[in-house]
């Protein structure tokens, strides 16, 4: 790609797509569009394709889409399978009727088995029954995976799926009800760590389960070098997976965490609460022998966050600096 080749970023505003477009500016390319959601509402097929006819884009990376946790995808599946499928449908026709040779879609692994061997590999899909919680979620996504295969497969356009591992990073979303369990981790240790500055008495922490469940934690800032890379090279295969091939225990997330914030109190386990799956670690040997791998280590990566969130911690009410 040329260094003024337009790319638009589907839901740059997000964890994701803000760091696909800070890598993308830091490596210099001048030509970057975003639309806001209530600039350009993905679910309209009409304002996509009339975005496009305007815009004429020549790259898309669609880091676009409705996500939420156990409990949002619970409560809304109608709303996790519909909006996901309007807003990549929207994105992916409307690129390929606008003549774009290259598209990015980003999805997850929960597009894998419940119950798939582990590491999870990318021939796994659609071999068995996916995690009842996140189906809503999970279905779109391997739709838009199968969409871009099939544009791939009948037009010979470079439509490819990356699937990252669970991410974190800057723009993380640190509320305690519906984050993930690592931002969560950092804002409930560094609210400890203050507390216990504050009183000088030691202050427990308390968290979900036993902590054995093993885990694969990717920092944002590397799915962003592996989508500059998937930009820059025309990769051989439809899919591939994202992540950096190593996992850990909660317990072991939940250590580090402690040392990074400087908390020095007790860390309580309810076990009454659910572990969830005892493992999910991807495969990442496919994206590897294409010539990329992650590079950030989960401590550097864990320290670069919690410096954003002490930057960031007004968005937390809660938060004493």
């Amino acid at each position: 790609m040329k260094k003024n080749t337009k790319i638009y970023i589907a839901g740059h505003r997000g964890m994701v797509g803000s760091a696909i477009w800070r890598k993308l500016e830091a490596e210099g390319y001048i030509n970057l569009i975003g639309k806001t959601s209530s600039e350009l509402d993905l679910r309209n097929q009409q304002a996509v394709n009339e975005f496009y006819s305007k815009e004429m884009p020549e790259v898309v990376v669609d880091a676009a889409a409705r996500v939420g946790g156990i409990l949002a995808n619970n409560d809304y599946p109608y709303q996790f399978l519909m909006e996901n499928l309007q807003i990549q449908n929207n994105l992916i026709d409307g690129a390929h009727k606008n003549n774009i040779e290259k598209f990015i879609f980003l999805g997850s692994s929960c597009i894998y088995p419940k119950l798939a061997p582990q590491p999870l590999k990318e021939e796994y899909l659609l071999t068995a029954s996916l995690e009842p919680t996140n189906q809503w979620y999970a279905i779109a996504k391997i739709a838009g995976v199968k969409t871009c295969e099939a544009i791939r497969k009948q037009f010979g356009k470079d439509f490819v799926s990356l699937m990252p591992t669970n991410l974190y990073g800057s723009h993380d979303n640190f509320d305690l009800k519906t984050s993930h369990v690592l931002p969560a981790m950092i804002r409930k240790f560094h609210e400890a760590k203050i507390r216990e500055e504050d009183t000088s008495h030691s202050e427990p922490v308390e968290l979900w389960g036993s902590g054995n469940p093993m885990r694969e934690f990717l920092f944002v800032d590397d799915l962003a070098d592996a989508v500059f890379f998937a930009l820059e090279n025309k990769l051989p295969e439809y899919l591939y997976n994202i992540g950096t091939g190593m996992d850990l225990t909660i317990k072991e997330l939940a250590e580090t965490i402690q040392k990074i914030t400087g908390h020095t109190g007790e860390i309580i386990w309810d076990s009454s609460k659910p572990d969830g799956t005892p493992r999910k670690l991807m495969d990442v040997s496919k994206m590897k022998n294409a010539g990329w791998e992650a590079t950030t280590s989960l401590e550097e990566g864990i320290k670069k966050t919690y410096q954003w969130f002490l930057g960031n911690s007004e968005k937390y009410k809660e938060v004493k600096m």
